[in-house]
């Protein structure tokens, strides 16, 4: 407790030095004159002075703490003409500025100072990547489709199971300590069953912030990652959209003003509309036919009820439907009310064996509130959301799982010439409803309800080239009556202009719980659970918890070298120590044993990362280098995502006399995931019949005996190659169709998925997929 107080105290007293500060206050907006979007990391700098900053994902800027006196701000962005404002500015006295960038007639490919190289020189980022939309739809995609999905597998230290049901695991974090954002709400389920696609719509991203591991205190409730995914407003100043088709999906997004947005100082009412559905369930018949036996077949080898059932028949048997809509209002001084909502659905259906279906509906509102008369801005989101899903398998035993969420969270931000702090707090409440039986006929079930609150302080520094981020996060979950302390730690130090050293680290913990265990090699089922009430005990003991949460920290280094103007490597050594990891005890036998176990775990290696960025050409090569045990109290084990060895790189070059060709590459290698080896087998006999039961020469099931060692063997190396080429037709300013054709798995590589352990029959992950497909814009 005494060392709660002196972290209290610090923070306490570093808010009261940091908000005593005096001086003038410049912020504003700055927005592309065409459309109304904002200028995102554009260059804000006072000319004349050593006083600079970067806008936003909102396009906002501010400076604070500057002496009175006459002012010449200058924003510039790659591609646009700069713009320059005269200020005057008095003691004490807050200006605000609407800015609006004309896109340059003129590549202007002499203003590489940019953006992204100023944010690393003056951010922490430790274990955190950017995406923005432009490099999602460069990448070689699945249909022609870009999503996230088949991006987020390219950045170093995320690994993806499988190409169906896969789940994705980042820096030795399993799924479910992963926490994804979409503006602000958690969604519990953002993959579809196929894999290959999101829940999100590429065309509505504004960015993606990927932080792997050593978030600060603004960010928590997860023990290993944070994904946040941030949507645009609605086109403020012309009515627009597009719709496309591919042998995957369709989809289409309207958007447009319902109040235009005329000029600086003036506001905006716009709305955007967007949704996909895939019919990979019809046309896979007739496409992909020779693809099903890697799916079906393989899940009916044994059941000879399916010998006569053609692959025509069958398909891919998978479909979606996505809808999001969006009703943004933004006000003349840069605040702003977002409304959002969806409904996100997904089901399979393996004739007789398994049918699954999930569904998540949800709605909410975020603002930014900037007040005319304070250095303090203020945002904020109120969420809700309803997330169920069902699985019904041919065993007859039925799983279901239900998660009723509702979240509210205020920020507050004051930003200092050299100083920036944040602060504020957040509310979360989840019912859960879950039910299944495991193999032995065991029912298990949980119905909670529980209350987190939390409440998060941090502040930044700059002191000559030392950028120092520290944070302190208090989180309380009240079913647990459990209150986490957790400090956190960000460092930057610019040793040169190219070369800079950093650090960040910290304490994490969660009470959601997933029915995925690490040990399953494919899960379609992904439940939530909120964490036990009752005792649980260290793992392999009969000894008490201290806690019933699940905790972990994170110590994580590195360096960033800018080897010439366009080069840019990326190193970063990192530890997740998982100090306790709870999970359904799935070989429960009694009703009075145990629901759950614990366990323990690392995570530990090397990221490594090389980017090459020029006017019409993009590179990108990573290498991880991973290790990811667990420890049951028992041994010591690999987790079956213990991806040893993984590269990848990543290639888009534009070409033609307007840039309307472009080709893009993708190849990745990763060695192979651990598995259980097979020791033997048996004849499964219940004995519940003696008399008519022929126990000499009877047909029983077959059983398998696995190792002792688990996950003792390993799979063949994995890779593949994706290939596209997309051509732009421009007919006006405002239309454009493109056409795309893409290939999957060039050379058609047989990458094992797993072995059929009776069976011995070898279920491969996706073979070669060729598509085309078409989006028109206008």
């Amino acid at each position: 407790m005494k060392i709660k107080g002196l972290l209290l105290l610090l923070f306490a007293f570093i808010l009261n030095t940091a908000l005593a500060q005096s001086g003038g206050t410049i912020r504003g907006n700055v927005y592309d004159e065409d459309t109304g979007e904002p200028i995102i990391y554009g260059n804000v700098l006072l000319e004349g002075t050593n006083y600079g900053t970067n806008t936003d994902f909102d396009g906002f800027f501010s400076i604070g703490n500057l002496p009175a006196g006459d002012y010449s701000l200058k924003i510039t962005y790659l591609g646009y003409d700069s713009i320059v404002a005269d200020i005057k500015l008095k003691e004490g006295a807050i200006v605000y500025k609407s800015l609006y960038m004309k896109p340059s007639a003129v590549n202007l490919e002499t203003v590489n100072v940019s953006s992204r190289k100023e944010q690393s020189r003056s951010d922490v980022q430790v274990s955190k990547v950017t995406v923005t939309p432009k490099q999602i739809r460069s990448l070689p995609s699945t249909g022609g489709e870009a999503d996230i999905a088949q991006y987020l597998p390219v950045l170093p230290g995320i690994i993806v199971s499988g190409d169906q049901g896969g789940q994705l695991y980042i820096r030795g974090g399993s799924p479910v300590q992963n926490k994804i954002l979409l503006d602000g709400m958690t969604i519990y389920n953002p993959f579809h069953s196929i894999g290959f696609f999101s829940v999100f719509e590429t065309e509505t991203i504004r960015s993606v912030d990927v932080l792997t591991g050593g978030f600060n205190a603004d960010q928590g409730g997860r023990i290993s990652a944070i994904v946040d995914i941030k949507t645009r407003e609605g086109d403020k100043k012309k009515l627009s959209g597009l719709v496309s088709a591919s042998p995957f999906q369709a989809k289409t997004l309207i958007e447009g003003p319902i109040k235009k947005l005329e000029g600086p100082g003036t506001g905006s009412i716009s709305f955007l509309l967007t949704g996909k559905h895939s019919y990979l369930d019809q046309t896979s018949k007739a496409l992909y036919s020779y693809a099903v036996d890697t799916n079906f077949f393989s899940f009916a080898a044994r059941d000879t009820s399916f010998q006569d059932i053609k692959k025509s028949d069958i398909g891919l048997p998978y479909t979606y439907t996505d809808v999001y809509g969006k009703l943004s209002f933004l006000g003349g001084n840069g605040s702003k009310l977002n409304l959002f909502g969806f409904n996100f659905t997904d089901r399979f259906n393996f004739i007789g064996l398994a049918k699954l279906d999930w569904q998540t509906t949800g709605a909410g509102a975020n603002f930014t509130l900037i007040p005319p008369n304070s250095n303090v801005i203020m945002d904020g989101t109120i969420a809700i959301s309803d997330y169920e899903i069902k699985l019904e398998e041919a065993d007859g035993r039925p799983r279901r799982s239900a998660v009723n969420s509702y979240s509210a969270a205020l920020n507050f931000s004051y930003f200092g010439s050299n100083s920036q702090i944040n602060y504020g707090f957040e509310f979360t409440g989840f019912n859960t409803d879950f039910e299944f039986r495991n193999s032995l006929g065991v029912r298990f079930q949980q119905q909670d309800f529980t209350t987190e609150l939390a409440g998060y302080f941090k502040y930044k520094q700059k002191l000559g080239n030392l950028i120092m981020e520290p944070g302190l996060r208090l989180h309380y979950y009240a079913s647990q009556s459990e209150m986490s302390v957790e400090p956190r730690l960000g460092l930057k130090y610019n040793v040169t202009d190219f070369l800079r050293l950093k650090f960040a680290g910290g304490f994490y913990s969660q009470n959601l719980i997933s029915t995925v265990n690490d040990l399953d090699v494919v899960n379609f089922f992904i439940g939530f659970l909120a964490g036990p009430e009752s005792t649980l005990f260290q793992p392999g003991t009969r000894t008490p918890t201290k806690h019933n949460l699940q905790k972990s920290y994170h110590a994580v280094g590195g360096m960033e070298i800018d080897l010439t103007n366009n080069l840019f490597l990326n190193v970063e050594p990192y530890l997740k120590r998982f100090t306790q990891l709870i999970n359904i005890n799935r070989n429960k036998i009694n009703e009075t044993d145990p629901n759950f176990i614990t366990e323990t775990g690392d995570a530990y290696g090397i990221d490594l990362s090389l980017r090459y960025e020029k006017s019409n050409l993009y590179l990108w090569a990573t290498y991880s280098l991973g290790r990811v045990v667990r420890d049951d109290g028992v041994q010591q084990y690999p987790t079956i995502f213990d991806r040893r060895h993984n590269v990848n790189f990543l290639a888009s070059y534009n070409f033609g006399k307007d840039k309307n060709w472009e080709a893009g590459l993708r190849w990745n290698l990763g060695s192979g995931f651990p598995f259980t080896q097979t020791q033997g087998f048996y004849e499964q006999n219940n004995y519940s019949d003696l008399v008519f039961t022929d126990i000499l020469t009877g047909n029983f099931g077959l059983g398998t005996i696995l190792s002792n060692d688990l996950n003792g063997g390993r799979l063949s190396y994995y890779h593949r190659l994706d290939a596209s080429l997309k051509r732009t037709f421009e007919f006006s300013k405002d239309s454009k169709l493109e056409i795309t054709l893409s290939v999957t798995n060039v050379y058609n590589r047989d990458n094992v998925f797993y072995v059929d352990r009776v069976t011995n029959s070898r279920v491969d992950q996706l073979p070669v997929l060729p598509s085309l497909a078409a989006q028109f814009s206008f």
